[in-house]
């Protein structure tokens, strides 16, 4: 398929398994620091990212008798060696605090071990202090920086860093980040150049510089060269659009979690779900993950007919060519067959989910707002989304879309469709309008700041010269929309009218149906092609400037062409689609680091407000 193709001189990918064997080999050495039999509980979150480096056979392997998830809840363990494996967060260092109180106080001696990963921080000792308990317990750090994901994907798995960073302005995780970098530094070569925007992008870079220079030289071949980091605050408009790329789409509704999905009997066709890894590895999965979806029954259907073309192959054979067939051909024709009826059975079950929720006129809202058209009809069905409670999650998308689209909200409207959906989600979500305002997702308009997108286009659509001074006079003022004035600076809407084929996609646009092209990855593409921020100082500046661009003193090479692109609180699976395309239009090769993967619903769920 067309996005599936590369050019033939496209550079080849660092192998990144070497990371998930340093951080194993690591792990293991730390299970043995606590020798003989033990139980070992483990974070939630770290669960399903531990089961790509270690899975519970190499754990038993090294002395693991049995494995808990954290709960914080009383421990039924009656194992004398106890391993808490850990991010260090204070309510679960409390808690394992308690669980060595409660023994003590019980008579039970029992030696206990905290694992923190990637790294310990001074509150975590602090509470082992005040709880009387620091002596009682050993601790280390696991270095497990990142994990990758697939080919061209590597994740922090770090979800939280996005409201710790963006909302809380908990700057923890900074050095985190600049010790991924070091890492990759350290492992694959040094880097030539560094780009960056925004206020955490310049801190992880900092970190990183401070850790090039405290730590050893080595001189080394790179294997990638530049690198853009990029805070997740610099673009908040496409991580809130729909997903309508393969890949996207099933995170959207199925949630891939490490890479994984889980698809239930709806999919499978059967009683049982299954869980299934989505990554290069699946073919059938590579060739359709970058597809707008509108694409991807006609290429599953054709798949269907060649697969049966190769079944039928066997009519006619003799008995040693059966044989031939069935040693080299028949394992890897039934693997196509399970896999293709997977994702022939997903792609059923989104049709049927999208059809129920009126998804085309969900998308045809969203188009509107970010061209900036019919944007009282646009309030309009999003009341009428929030008063038949179709989505709550939705809902928020849109009202956050909306203002960020037009700079705000007039105050009827932000008044209006705020009461409107706490009478219909809860009035707890008061301190959820909060957050969003905090991170001016959904603002209210200050009296006479501006005006609608449509009615400051008043003057220029009517001839009486009276009217259109009025207008003129309140455009005056009025403060620029950002996203408008950088829409048009970076010509991120195609022009409306426009035939946009999305089997041959013509730009990045094509992720979103040929409506807009993500801005995080046109900053990209235009740094890349200035080779600097240089005539883009305008643009910098609407986006609150902190870019920055530097020397990282490796040398440029063929590995010029494979580019690094750090996301700094979360990147979609539709900018990697986008960053795939650039890649091939530009015979380079995108490797994306991101602290999460992301999408509007888990990008608003973390700054959700539940307690009622």
């Amino acid at each position: 398929m067309a996005q599936t193709e590369r050019r033939r001189d496209a550079p080849e990918l660092p192998d990144f398994s070497l990371l998930k064997r340093v951080a194993r080999d690591q792990l293991i050495f730390l299970l043995e620091q606590l020798p003989g039999s033990k139980d070992l509980f483990i974070d939630a979150d770290l669960m399903s990212p531990l089961d790509r480096i270690a899975n519970v056979t190499i754990l038993k392997q090294h002395e693991v008798d049995k494995l808990y998830k954290v709960e914080l809840k009383q421990v039924v363990s009656t194992s004398d060696q106890l391993c808490f494996l850990i991010r260090p967060r204070i309510q679960t260092v409390k808690w394992i605090s308690d669980l060595v109180n409660s023994d003590k106080a019980a008579g039970r001696f029992r030696r206990y071990k905290i694992i923190f990963t990637p790294q310990k921080f001074y509150a975590c000792d602090n509470i082992l202090e005040e709880q009387g308990v620091y002596g009682d317990i050993t601790t280390d750090e696991w270095n497990f920086y990142i994990l990758p994901l697939d080919d061209d994907i590597l994740s922090l798995e770090l979800p939280e860093f996005f409201r710790d960073n963006f909302l809380e302005g908990d700057q923890r995780w900074v050095t985190t980040g600049g010790s991924a970098l070091y890492l990759l530094q350290n492992m694959y070569g040094s880097f030539s150049k560094v780009y960056g925007i925004g206020r955490c992008a310049k801190m992880v870079y900092e970190s990183w510089r401070e850790q090039m220079e405290d730590g050893e030289k080595r001189i080394k071949q790179p294997e990638f060269a530049k690198v853009f980091l990029i805070d997740r605050d610099v673009d908040f408009v496409t991580p809130l659009c729909s997903q309508v790329v393969y890949e996207g789409l099933v995170d959207d509704i199925f949630r891939i979690k490490c890479s994984s999905v889980e698809f239930g009997p709806d999919v499978t066709s059967s009683d049982k779900s299954i869980k299934v890894m989505l990554n290069s590895q699946d073919k059938v999965f590579n060739e359709i993950r970058n597809e707008h979806f509108s694409n991807v029954f006609g290429f599953l259907s054709q798949k269907a007919k060649n697969l049966q073309t190769a079944y039928d192959k066997r009519r006619g054979m003799d008995i040693q060519q059966m044989k031939t067939f069935v040693a080299d051909e028949l394992k890897g024709l039934k693997q196509e067959h399970r896999l293709l009826s997977l994702h022939i059975g997903a792609s059923e079950s989104m049709m049927k989910k999208k059809t129920k929720q009126d998804f085309q006129e969900l998308l045809k809202t969203e188009h509107s707002l970010l061209e900036g058209f019919e944007i009282r009809a646009c309030i309009a069905y999003i009341q009428e989304h929030i008063s038949r409670q179709v989505s709550m999650i939705d809902s928020l998308r849109l009202l956050c879309l909306l203002s960020l689209t037009e700079n705000g909200l007039l105050s009827k409207d932000y008044r209006s469709l705020k009461s409107q959906f706490l009478q219909s989600y809860g009035i707890h979500h008061l301190l959820t309008f909060a957050n969003l305002r905090q991170l001016g997702l959904l603002v209210e308009q200050q009296s006479g700041e501006t005006l609608t997108v449509m009615e400051s286009k008043v003057g220029k659509l009517v001839n009486d010269k009276t009217v259109g001074k009025l207008t003129d006079a309140f455009s005056s003022l009025a403060k620029k929309s950002n996203f408008r004035a950088l829409s048009r600076k970076l010509a991120l809407v195609p022009k409306s009218g426009e035939e946009y084929d999305l089997r041959v996609p013509r730009d990045m646009a094509y992720i979103f149906s040929g409506a807009y092209i993500p801005l995080s990855c046109k900053l990209i593409e235009q740094v890349l092609e200035r080779d600097g921020w240089t005539g883009l100082e305008e643009v910098t500046r609407m986006l609150n400037g902190q870019e920055f661009a530097g020397s990282a003193g490796g040398h440029s090479s063929d590995a010029q062409r494979i580019i690094l692109v750090m996301f700094l609180g979360g990147c979609t699976y539709s900018e990697i689609s986008a960053l795939r395309f650039l890649g091939k239009e530009r015979g380079c090769r995108f490797i994306v680091v991101t602290t999460a993967i992301t999408n509007s619903a888990r990008l608003l769920e973390a700054l959700l407000e539940n307690r009622a």
